[in-house]
């Protein structure tokens, strides 16, 4: 433990902060033997505590600590702070509005997904949908008890040609769908990176002459929990018949692209529906809906009428 407390010390001393090895030592005896914490924990939770004691950035302090990072499974990650590198596909790309965050999406491999953050300070490559790379030296943060990757100065991002088969377990809900949120109908993407337009412009390319797409961002309750869904293009299509071609000019006789979404909440919101898909985040990635039917009308008509002859 003597020893441990000192590679903790030292490494604060290198950060110009001076924290006697007595006061370390303690705060391991008491988490080791009296909580029989294990003692990697053990050494990340006095490492925390001195780190926010001294109003130092948890990312500073394993900077400077660290050898190569090692290669881990995305199912493996859950310890924050850890330095990692991780090979997968980019299953999803988020929209973003922070200007200090380059991309924010889904990176997964066979064993499962996790979302990472890629900081303009970076200055890491932009990665693209469905395509796979390597995330080198990128650090584990916890946040509201889930795992997230970051990516800073420290981290690089290779392309990699392997094709990984991305591990989701498949989710079933059936509920109503309460709400269609902004961000839905007819969208426009950067033909550069895919990601949604605001306003006309991408957050990484400015100004670009926009691809039109259908979304859908739904809100479902099945009575017990809310879950939000993205339906694209094909279950989009499915659910209202509605092509992108005729959204296309809907939009253009409106002279408003607003009309769709609008369109789409009339015909959808208050409905029942089953989607399959799989969880990502706080996200179902809808791969197929289908309408529920709560009852058959001519069925209410003859209940009504059997119930008022009794």
């Amino acid at each position: 433990m003597k020893q441990l407390a000192q590679e903790i010390s030292a490494r604060f001393s290198e950060l110009g902060v001076e924290i006697p090895i007595g006061d370390i030592e303690e705060r391991l005896d008491k988490m080791i033997h009296k909580f029989k914490v294990p003692k990697e924990e053990a050494r990340r939770s006095v490492v925390n505590y001195f780190l926010k004691l001294h109003d130092i950035k948890r990312n500073e302090f394993y900077v400077g600590e660290r050898s190569e990072s090692p290669m881990a499974n995305i199912a493996d990650i859950t310890e924050d702070g850890r330095w990692v590198n991780v090979r997968g596909k980019v299953v999803q790309l988020w929209d973003n509005t922070h200007e200090s965050i380059s991309q924010v999406g889904l990176i997964g491999d066979e064993t499962g997904t996790i979302k990472f953050t890629m900081w303009e300070s970076a200055g890491a490559p932009i990665v693209e949908e469905n395509m796979s790379y390597l995330f080198k030296n990128v650090v584990v943060n916890e946040w509201n008890g889930k795992f997230q990757l970051n990516v800073n100065k420290s981290s690089s991002i290779e392309s990699i040609d392997d094709e990984i088969e991305v591990g989701t377990a498949t989710v079933d809900i059936t509920g109503a769908m309460v709400d269609i949120q902004s961000g839905s109908g007819l969208i426009k993407r950067c033909p550069e990176c895919n990601r949604a337009l605001t306003k006309g412009a991408c957050m990484e390319h400015g100004k670009v002459d926009g691809v039109y797409d259908l979304r859908i961002k739904a809100v479902m309750d099945d009575g017990v929990s809310v879950q939000d869904a993205i339906l694209k293009k094909d279950q989009v299509e499915d659910i209202t018949g509605m092509t992108l071609e005729s959204a296309i000019a809907m939009a253009a006789d409106a002279l408003d692209q607003g009309v769709v979404l609008e369109q789409m909440k009339s015909m959808l919101v208050g409905k029942y529906y089953k989607l399959s898909g799989s969880r990502v985040d706080r996200y179902l990635i809808a791969e197929s809906i289908s309408p529920v039917f709560t009852y058959d009308p001519a069925e209410l008509d003859e209940l009504i009428a059997a119930a008022e002859v009794i």
